[in-house]
């Protein structure tokens, strides 16, 4: 059995890659052009692809292809009508990263409730050598506990988000982007008067027809200006040029993106001139990664092949 790793850069070095590696005649790629695709998988049983697209031309001209291992949870990059089509078992790996994520977003909400960037530069700077007291009050910081968590999105990874708010003291509500989400411990509301109330909104949905542009200048004006913003789920669920403007603008405290519309990003992105940096902090679709979850990620793919070649 012939496995391609289309872009196998994306996971990492991980302990479990050898057994990923044992299972057939198995070949790697680093990355992945477009143009570079249909002649790598030609001979392939199995392809991995993490972010490789692969269209119904593709799928249609790998004559031996018979399973696609998406090495994510989401699965935007396959045509998987073509795939059935084709006869083509399309398998994706799922929660594996939902501890990591959920790690990542408190990590981006502590980071701006506590002004820690502020703190930091103001002791490297020499300010607090010259401070006249122990401790610097000029950055003023509240906590968790009380305020209201509204998360868009609760599956796996917003539970897992909703039940860390609930051991700081916040009192989580949720808006479910498919309406069909409603037997939870939670306070459901409507898209509205989450947005109007909530002092932390936490982003953990998919992208689809119902989350694309979610949250343009509109919505982000309905917010509290003490508010935060968080995305970890996917880009273009935030209108980036408008969450821009609204923090040049003032209508909410801060903003955390961990994802992007275009990835990598974009050098014209409005969101690197804000103008005021202190309010906006962004890393590279990275919360997903830990150590943890991309080993647990290349089990799950070992999973299915090993699943596949069983049946």
């Amino acid at each position: 059995m012939k496995i391609v790793f289309l872009d196998i850069k994306t996971i990492g070095d991980v302990p479990n890659l050898d057994d990923l590696k044992k299972l057939g005649e198995f070949k790697s790629f680093e990355v992945t052009k477009p143009e570079e695709t249909a002649e790598r998988i030609q001979d392939a049983d199995v392809v991995i692809t993490n972010k490789v697209v692969l269209d119904e031309e593709i799928i249609w001209n790998a004559n031996h292809l018979k399973l696609i291992c998406v090495a994510a949870t989401g699965m935007n990059n396959i045509d998987r009508e073509a795939a059935e089509n084709s006869g083509v078992q399309v398998k994706n790996v799922a929660g594996y990263a939902s501890d990591s994520v959920a790690q990542g977003t408190f990590a981006m909400i502590l980071h701006l409730q506590y002004n820690l960037r502020g703190y930091d530069q103001y002791i490297k700077s020499g300010g607090y050598s010259k401070s006249d007291i122990f401790t610097n009050l000029e950055f003023s910081y509240t906590e968790l506990k009380n305020k209201r968590f509204g998360i868009i999105g609760l599956g796996n990874i917003g539970q897992r988000v909703a039940g860390i708010a609930e051991a700081f003291g916040a009192e989580v509500a949720y808006y479910s982007t498919s309406g069909k989400n409603t037997d939870q411990p939670y306070l459901r509301l409507d898209l509205e008067e989450l947005l109007e109330t909530s002092d932390i909104l936490s982003i953990h949905a998919p992208l689809n027809e119902n989350t694309e542009n979610l949250i343009r200048y509109e919505e982000l004006k309905q917010m509290k200006p003490s508010a935060l913003l968080i995305n970890t789920g996917r880009g273009g669920i935030v209108n980036e040029s408008d969450l821009a403007q609204a923090l040049d603008d003032d209508q909410i405290a801060g903003a955390g993106l961990d994802v992007f519309e275009q990835e990598p990003i974009n050098p014209d992105n409005p969101l690197l001139r804000v103008k005021n940096r202190e309010k906006i902090i962004m890393t590279p679709h990275i919360t997903w990664a830990s150590v943890e979850a991309r080993t647990e990620l290349v089990d799950g793919i070992i999973s299915n092949i090993k699943s596949f070649k069983g049946s």
